[in-house]
């Protein structure tokens, strides 16, 4: 069985994100120009916020909605390999938002998204606080670089090489829940 759908909406929701998110920090802390700077500063936060929402909203979904099993075939190491990543993930996911949040925050600077609807700064102005935040942000992105990296890797060999319908429990993005081969 593959996941249902909104597992799959989910999925690649954050998935889009993320990929949005990161060129845009990395370009927006290597570039000297404002005009270039300014606005990615703003999708970076603004996007940070919206996707700690998303997963919440995931979290609560997945603990409501069993993830389907792996196919029997797959060996007991590749299994391991596949929850801890997911698990690696979705912690580093969360750790990346809340200190980019904690360092914007903390650094008194605007969530413009959240300033807008009224939802209120829960972090006080602390500059030691937002450079820790700061340095964390900075440190996991290696992190969770390197977890992308291998989830769309196994993806990628699971859907191209082995053909063993592990890809497929998560692909078309919009399909229900099907059967695999």
């Amino acid at each position: 069985m593959g996941y249902d759908r909104m597992s799959r909406i989910l999925h690649w929701l954050t998935a889009l994100m993320v990929l949005a998110m990161i060129p845009a920090g990395l370009i927006m802390t290597n570039v000297d120009d404002r005009a270039v700077q300014d606005p990615l500063f703003i999708f970076h936060k603004n996007a940070g916020a919206l996707l700690l929402i998303l997963i919440a909203v995931r979290l609560v979904w997945r603990a409501t909605h069993k993830a389907p099993p792996l196919p029997d075939s797959l060996p007991r190491a590749q299994k391991f390999a596949a929850r801890a990543t997911h698990v690696a993930l979705y912690l580093l996911l969360i750790v990346m938002a809340v200190s980019g949040y904690v360092r914007v925050r903390a650094g008194g600077f605007p969530v413009e998204l959240l300033d807008a609807i009224g939802v209120p700064n829960f972090i006080p102005r602390d500059d030691a606080l937002a450079e820790t935040a700061k340095s964390i942000h900075a440190r996991a992105k290696f992190g969770i670089g390197l977890f992308i990296a291998l989830h769309v890797g196994a993806a990628a060999y699971h859907g191209l090489v082995r053909r063993d319908g592990v890809f497929s429990r998560m692909w078309p993005p919009t399909a229900s829940a099907a059967r695999v081969p």
